[in-house]
């Protein structure tokens, strides 16, 4: 089926749906990820915009039931070259148009993913419009209506991506708990008590977490600092997630008040909230940085790790004061993590848990754990 991406600067692309009519809209983003794509379409950080893989052959391997970041799809919209419809995996339970259409997602391929990432790279990163069917005929008028959605600055998508209640990971998958009525919680486990906020967590972050002995409790993003502390909690952690970082006041305000009392780390979106937390600004970048292939520089060592991204603001390292820069892109030499000279508090920017990914960066958990164990001495 004939399917149409007009972007908001007048380029428009034509090209086939494979999850047959419908339309989407969202900033239109590229990531350069050779394999991962279903981590990707399930990671929470992708609310709000529409993934041009520039790999060109995507679904060979399927869909499975254990590589899944959330419990459903995230992206607007997914692009590629080419759709592979006949996976070839025995790991695989579904192809790859069945999970989008099953999931409600739009779909399209036969378009020149090259000339768009290219677009994009030069240009930045565009509101678009997918359309298929009937409703798709007029590319002008698709792109008239890419206008008029929001622009990403300003956009708080944190809390389309955060739960409503709080819950724990049994393992394998989110378990929502009641708090005591005064709202205070029994931990059931004997590491140290991490109260994770959830801006839109991957569950393999959680599950490197738990596998270094944390004990965790997920909230919502909307938590306040005085909810949290009745909570009896001996470290916090930000998550990662979508949207514009500085659209999250009351968050950044909680965060500020929270990190004078618990040994605090933080991933992506939660680094981005710990700068803000800081007095530190944020900027938006280009195009962002969304893949599994980004060089980041440890600058203690020297050490260089091959890492996975997934974000489009980043912290201006100009606007800190008190920390110590711990990793730089070096692609663009932008920020990837600091601590702080006086607190017990480490962020960074890429994505440890590698859910797709090389896992060089792993080790950001046991130097989390390391933080807490000289900390509270457990």
């Amino acid at each position: 089926m004939e399917a149409f991406l007009a972007l908001e600067d007048g380029v428009w692309f034509k090209g086939v749906s494979f999850t047959g009519p419908g339309r989407a809209g969202g900033e239109v983003i590229f990531n350069t990820g050779m394999t991962g794509y279903q981590e990707v379409l399930t990671d929470p950080s992708y609310t709000g915009q529409m993934v041009c893989m520039t790999y060109p052959h995507i679904g060979n391997y399927g869909v499975n039931l254990d590589d899944v970041e959330s419990s459903r799809v995230r992206v607007e919209a997914f692009i590629v070259k080419e759709c592979c419809k006949t996976p070839s995996n025995w790991h695989s339970r579904k192809s790859l148009p069945d999970y989008l259409t099953d999931h409600g997602v739009m779909g399209i391929e036969g378009i020149d993913t090259r000339a768009l990432t290219r677009h994009l790279r030069m240009h930045g990163a565009k509101r678009g419009i997918i359309a298929a069917g009937a409703t798709g005929k007029d590319p002008r008028e698709l792109v008239r209506e890419a206008c008029e959605l929001p622009p990403m600055e300003g956009l708080d998508l944190a809390s389309l991506a955060t739960p409503k209640e709080p819950y724990i990971w049994d393992g394998k998958a989110p378990r929502t708990v009641t708090l005591n009525p005064d709202g205070s919680y029994v931990w059931p486990g004997t590491g140290p008590r991490v109260v994770a906020f959830d801006c839109g967590i991957k569950w393999s972050i959680l599950r490197q977490m738990a596998a270094v002995g944390l004990d965790i409790l997920v909230v919502p993003a909307f938590f306040t600092a005085e909810r949290v502390k009745k909570l009896n909690p001996e470290s916090i952690f930000l998550s990662s997630g979508p949207g514009d970082p500085a659209a999250l006041p009351d968050l950044v305000q909680t965060a500020a008040t929270l990190l004078d009392h618990y040994p605090t780390a933080g991933i992506c979106l939660g680094h981005q909230i710990l700068g803000l937390a800081l007095g530190g600004k944020t900027y938006k970048l280009a195009f962002g940085h969304h893949g599994l292939n980004h060089p980041v520089k440890e600058l203690s060592t020297g050490h260089i790790e091959i890492s996975s991204q997934n974000h489009g603001f980043c912290v201006d390292i100009r606007s800190l004061s008190d920390v110590t820069l711990t990793h730089i892109n070096l692609n663009d030499n932008t920020l990837e993590g600091f601590a702080h000279t006086k607190k017990p508090l480490i962020a960074i920017q890429y994505h440890p848990e590698a859910g797709p990914g090389p896992h060089d960066s792993r080790s950001f958990f046991t130097r989390y754990r390391a933080m807490l164990r000289k900390e509270l001495g457990h």
